[in-house]
């Protein structure tokens, strides 16, 4: 059997989709998000503590790899965001939540969420107009609003 690309193991473990967003978020290592240490970082290994929760010992908080990312205060486990990624943006024609729903075997709700901020975090922000700036648009016959003298009607 080939190997895919979906069979990588970053798509079904958890620790594995960690460790690919940490090297692609912290290229130099942990850094705090709230006062930008990178020194004085430790990483915090307790049993009740999630997974890959660090401390910056500068400003005393706690923080993750995916804090201010779409990611974000989400209790979907980051290997099914990397697979739901991976679909929205291989799928030609686009995919809709109620197959996310069905692939990934989570809620209608879940999958919703999860196109959603993925779709908002692929949207360019700044849109030139249709044709370039102060280039001439062409648009079909359709008239909106009401021609001059003509009697007004109900309807």
């Amino acid at each position: 059997m080939a190997n895919t690309v979906l069979s990588a193991y970053h798509f079904y473990d958890e620790a594995a989709a960690l460790a690919l967003i940490e090297a692609r978020i912290w290229q130099n290592g942990p850094a705090c998000p709230r006062c930008g240490e990178r020194n004085r970082i430790g990483r915090l290994n307790g049993k009740t503590t999630k997974l890959g929760m660090c401390k910056c010992y500068i400003c005393r908080k706690p923080f993750t790899a995916t804090m201010g990312t779409i990611m974000a205060s989400s209790h979907i486990p980051l290997h099914i965001w990397l697979q739901a990624m991976y679909l929205l943006c291989t799928s030609k024609k686009g995919i809709s939540s109620n197959q996310l729903h069905r692939i990934l075997g989570i809620t209608l709700k879940s999958a919703w969420f999860l196109s959603h901020r993925i779709r908002e975090a692929m949207k360019s922000v700044k849109v030139a107009p249709t044709g370039g700036v102060g280039a001439l648009r062409e648009i079909d016959g359709t008239f909106v609003g009401k021609k001059e003298g003509a009697e007004v009607k109900r309807g």
